[in-house]
């Protein structure tokens, strides 16, 4: 039997991505950002309503993105919880920002992957924006990489939000090979 749940549109796990960015004084900020995915090969969409990143953002047309990995599952929530209006999240959270060598926006080291982003597009979308981001670099720790040099999620480990139960999951457990899985059915 089935059951309406009438218009929940958040019964799929997101991604837990960290959005660093620098404000107009070069003071880093980093926020939690459900709202958010690779919309083509070389591009991110975050959509973010007023926030001290979205300022941040618009000043200076750039931004990271961090995929938060189990190992930093509290600094990722405190990213969440607390407002750069109030706060300095970088100098709290006890991790280290770096400024990218590609774009005007801070990298968290301790995070093992980082896709670097300049701002193609701004969208307003209901009282909130929508940065497209190109990705002009991505920075990958060798330690979540496999031998072909390619990112293996069972290393990596980084972590969905389930808002239905309002807990973090960690990705990994591999279930099937992608185009190989639905042979049988061809």
């Amino acid at each position: 039997m089935k059951k309406d749940l009438g218009s929940a549109g958040e019964l799929f796990p997101q991604s837990v991505f960290i959005v660093a960015s620098y404000d107009e004084n070069g003071v880093p900020n980093a926020m939690n950002v459900a709202w958010s995915g690779e919309c083509t090969r070389n591009e991110i969409a975050i959509n973010i309503g007023n926030h001290k990143t979205t300022e941040n953002i618009l000043a200076k047309g750039a931004f990271t993105v961090a995929p938060a990995d189990r190992v930093h599952v509290v600094e990722a929530d405190y990213f969440g919880m607390a407002t750069g209006h109030k706060v300095n999240k970088a100098q709290a959270s006890g991790l280290t920002f770096v400024k990218s060598q590609f774009v005007d926006a801070p990298v968290i080291e301790e995070f093992p992957l980082t896709m670097e982003c300049k701002v193609k597009d701004v969208q307003n979308w209901g009282g909130e924006k929508r940065f497209i981001g190109e990705i002009v670099n991505t920075r990958v720790d060798d330690s979540i990489l496999d031998d072909e040099g390619r990112v293996d999620f069972s290393k990596f480990e980084p972590i969905i939000y389930d808002s239905t139960r309002r807990i973090y999951r960690v990705v990994g457990e591999e279930v099937a090979g992608a185009w190989d899985a639905g042979k049988p059915l061809m």
